[in-house]
């Protein structure tokens, strides 16, 4: 005779939960999973397109235009973007993310030592290298500079290059090779056009993510 009442005290704590989560927001009453935070965002599923957006900048310049590129990925539903420093990234995170989009100001026609750094830690510290393990993961770029002409260009395609080089799959958003901002005599530095070509970037490369990820998993 235990297990009716058992099973009808477990039936009012789910309903509780139920109620409970409604009240506080929790979309259709649904329960955070095990990690999550209230009033953060949910973690990524294994079906969400995982994006990481990493920069450098001393400025703020390189900063906001990365919050750019996190908005244009967050525009595209069923995405999860990352941002963080090249200096924060993490081995897990940069494996896990399905495509990384990477920032930096112009340093001498050529992009910041902490972002080659970053991309040096891929062989050496995160052991990507000789494995190939961001093979076929999307990759793209985006720079600031303080001169029309300053190297910008050059910057993203020392970017992608690199990516090249570990056989991810580069694309471009917002401009040839990338999205990009002037900000010599500029206030504030980034205006916004540049800021809608930094959501460009990061939508293509959520969307272009989407693709290989679906054809992935319908591959037989």
């Amino acid at each position: 005779m235990a297990r009716p009442k058992q099973k009808s005290f477990l039936d009012s704590v789910a309903l509780l939960a139920l109620g409970l989560g409604i009240a506080l927001g929790w979309g259709n009453g649904a329960i955070p999973s095990w990690g999550q935070t209230l009033g953060q965002p949910a973690r990524a599923s294994d079906s969400m397109v995982r994006v990481l957006v990493v920069y450098h900048s001393l400025t703020g310049n390189t900063e906001k235009m990365a919050h750019g590129v996190v908005a244009g990925v967050r525009a595209v539903p069923g995405t999860h973007a990352i941002l963080k420093k090249v200096g924060e990234v993490t081995a897990k995170e940069l494996l896990a993310a399905d495509a990384v989009i990477v920032g930096s100001p112009v340093y001498w026609s050529n992009m910041a030592g902490a972002v080659k750094a970053f991309f040096d830690e891929w062989q050496f510290r995160f052991g990507v290298y000789p494995e190939f393990k961001m093979k076929d993961k999307v990759g793209a770029a985006f720079a600031t500079g303080g001169q029309v002409s300053g190297g910008k260009e050059v910057t993203m395609l020392t970017i992608l290059a690199a990516m090249l080089g570990n056989q991810m799959i580069v694309v471009s958003g917002g401009g040839a090779f990338g999205a990009s901002a002037t900000t010599e005599g500029k206030s504030p530095g980034i205006d916004d056009e540049e800021l809608q070509d930094a959501r460009a970037l990061g939508r293509r490369v959520a969307e272009v993510a989407w693709m290989i990820k679906r054809g992935r998993e319908a591959r037989p």
